[in-house]
Order: C-alpha cells, then sequence, then structure tokens
C-alpha cells in the first residue's frame, strides 16, 4: 500500500501580504487542488494525507467538495518546521501502508509518470527523489558578493519533489533528526542522518514550484497544455 503526504502548511511568505499561494487560482483552480487532484487520479496511490495550516481546514473541506475525489483523505496540522508536518503527517498513515510519497503542495505539474517512477524507485531502495539536472554553469560564493570557485554541473542536481521512502525508513530519518535537534530542508536530508543513500529519479517534465508571483503565469502554461 501507498500512500501520500501533501505538505501544505507554508504561509507564503514570499508571495507577498495577504496571499495563499496554494489558493491562487490557476487554469481554473486553486493551485493545491491541481495538486491533490493529480494525487487522486493515480493508481499508485491508495490514499491521500494533507498536512495544512488549523485555520484553512474548513477551506481545505470546501475543496474536497468540488473535487470528486476517490480516494481516502485526512488532514494533519502543520508544525513548526517542515519537518514538524510531515511527522504529523506519517502519524496519519495507514498502518498498512509501506512506501509513502511526500509531495509539496505548491508544486501542481508533476506528472503521474515520474511519481510513479520514484514510488517504485523508493520500494526498490528505500528512498527516492524526482530531480532534474543543472543545466546552468554554477559558481559558489562564500560572501554572497564573489565567486570563490566553479562547480561541476555534471555532478548537481536540483532536487524537487515527490520524495519517496519505505515507511520504516523516513520514520527512522525523521526520529534521528528530532533526537538530533536539527534542521533539515528536505526529507532526503534526514536520510543523510542515518546513512540511508537516496536515489535519484530524473523528471525530464518541467516540475516548478509556486514561490513567487511570477511563478503563476509558467505554472498556468505548463497546466493547460497537460
Amino acid at each position: 500500500m501507498t500512500s501520500s503526504i501533501i505538505v501544505a502548511a507554508g504561509r507564503s511568505t514570499r508571495m507577498g501580504a495577504g496571499a495563499d499561494k496554494l489558493f491562487l487560482e490557476v487554469a481554473g483552480l486553486p493551485v493545491v487542488a491541481h495538486t491533490w487532484r493529480r494525487f487522486d487520479a493515480l493508481e499508485c496511490i491508495d490514499e491521500v494525507i494533507l498536512v495544512i495550516r488549523q485555520d484553512a481546514q474548513s477551506a481545505f473541506e470546501q475543496m474536497a467538495a468540488g473535487l470528486k475525489l476517490r480516494k481516502p483523505f485526512q488532514f494533519a496540522v502543520g508544525g513548526k518546521e517542515r519537518q514538524d508536518s510531515v511527522w504529523n503527517g506519517l502519524q496519519l498513515i495507514s498502518s498498512r501502508s509501506d512506501v509513502v510519497a511526500i509531495h509539496d503542495g505548491a508544486r501542481p505539474c508533476t506528472s503521474g509518470e515520474v511519481i510513479g517512477r520514484t514510488i517504485v524507485a523508493a520500494r526498490e531502495f528505500g528512498a527516492a527523489v524526482a530531480a532534474q539536472r543543472v543545466t546552468d554553469t554554477m559558481k559558489q560564493s562564500d560572501d554572497g558578493e564573489t565567486i570563490a570557485q566553479h562547480l561541476d554541473r555534471s555532478r548537481l542536481w536540483a532536487v524537487q519533489t515527490p520524495q519517496a521512502f519505505r515507511v520504516d525508513v523516513i520514520r527512522r530519518a525523521l526520529t534521528a533528526v528530532r533526537e538530533g535537534g536539527l534542521l533539515v530542508t528536505d526529507d532526503t536530508a534526514a536520510c543523510e542522518r542515518i546513512g540511508q543513500p537516496v536515489r535519484l529519479v530524473e523528471s525530464a517534465s518541467p516540475n516548478p514550484k509556486v514561490t513567487v508571483p511570477a511563478d503563476l503565469a509558467y505554472v498556468e502554461l505548463i497546466l493547460r497544455e497537460q
């Protein structure tokens, strides 16, 4: 059985005052509705857990009523940090689930094919992540103003979501992070704490995350093409 956790508890600070990026409309639906509907439609997904702000539950319930969803879903309350939100989501997944796919609510364009391949890789290797090869020339700056060194882009990947794991692996990884009082930027970083290798799953199609207002037009174009 495969569970999915959609992390949708952020505050959208980079979208500007009063804007909640998850509820901004693109291609006829709120951003997060596209994400939710995509996971709901996949045969490889058995249940959906949405991690949300407590004050947003009524809005998500109204959204669910209009989406004609097929898969069972539950709401978990978000935590202080993303890793806390994921932890809260993990507490609600079915005891029969052996793999969980964790995804950003603000990443609505991810193809079902990439989600499926990431889940298959996680089941085989323990952990997997959708990622794209870096194509720009990369430099490192130590002071934020000047170049310190050139980086070999052939070894660099931009990590995205979904990030999928065998359930026992991600629970051990996040437990280690929590016990160590660490802050990690994504779930694969928690795997480094326990020495768990993470399989890269190349995402050839665009998989952007809505972060700033300028992202909306690009995301809408992709969704309409899909």
